[in-house]
């Protein structure tokens, strides 16, 4: 599960970053706002841990592009402020959770834990692109016009990841971190596996193709008509 940590005391984000990769978490952490948002905005993270004063800007600003843009990764704040005030701005701007410093790296973890659950209660069951559907509960891939294929499960965490955001490009790194993460494949295996999944698209007659950005990594979109 990847997290993304978005805070300025560099001290305690490495104690942290220390903490939840102990618990098996993948964490980028970022020091300032618009960091923050530039890698939020990939919408790549199954969770964001947000302090709210950051230079470059506030974690509520930061929050309230995000959710703007259709961003609706779960966010946890981190803040040294206790007022209610400021709780109630957070939530109303969409945030899942609030937690005040100092606090207890258990009870952190678990708020993590709860927050990334109700993510997974309230996802879409289905995703699409173009007649292209990807049914996260069965695995199947569709069109109206063909049988289903059920995938694997690293190919439908690779088709999950890519028909989250059609048109967004995700890299080779992102792919290697979410779906082996053990390190020990071979960066190779991405292509492998997506030419896989371009042979499946195919005999399902998709109007949705997988596209290579050369030294970046993959995407998906509908066809464009010739």
């Amino acid at each position: 599960m990847r997290l993304l940590l978005a805070e300025d005391e560099e001290e305690l984000s490495n104690a942290l970053v220390a903490i939840l990769k102990h618990s098996s978490y993948t964490v980028d952490a970022v020091y300032d706002g618009e960091e923050a948002l530039d890698y939020g905005l990939s919408g790549e993270y199954d969770g964001i841990i947000l302090d709210i004063m950051m230079p470059g800007m506030e974690g509520t600003q930061v929050l309230k592009k995000l959710r703007e843009e259709g961003i609706t990764t779960p966010v946890l704040f981190l803040t040294a402020k206790s007022d209610v005030d400021d709780k109630i701005k957070g939530l109303d701007l969409g945030a899942d959770d609030y937690l005040t410093k100092p606090f207890d790296m258990g009870e952190l973890l678990a708020r993590i834990r709860a927050m990334t659950r109700r993510r997974s209660d309230f996802s879409q069951p289905s995703l699409s692109c173009g007649n292209l559907t990807l049914d996260r509960n069965t695995y199947e891939l569709s069109t109206p016009e063909h049988d289903s294929i059920r995938l694997a499960g690293r190919e439908f965490q690779m088709m999950e990841m890519l028909m989250t955001s059609p048109g967004r490009v995700v890299s080779v790194d992102n792919f290697m971190d979410r779906i082996w993460s053990d390190g020990e494949a071979d960066i190779n295996v991405v292509w492998v596996y997506i030419s896989n999944l371009r042979k499946k698209l195919t005999a399902l007659g998709s109007s949705a193709e997988i596209k290579a950005s050369r030294g970046v990594g993959y995407s998906i979109h509908e066809k464009k008509d010739e």
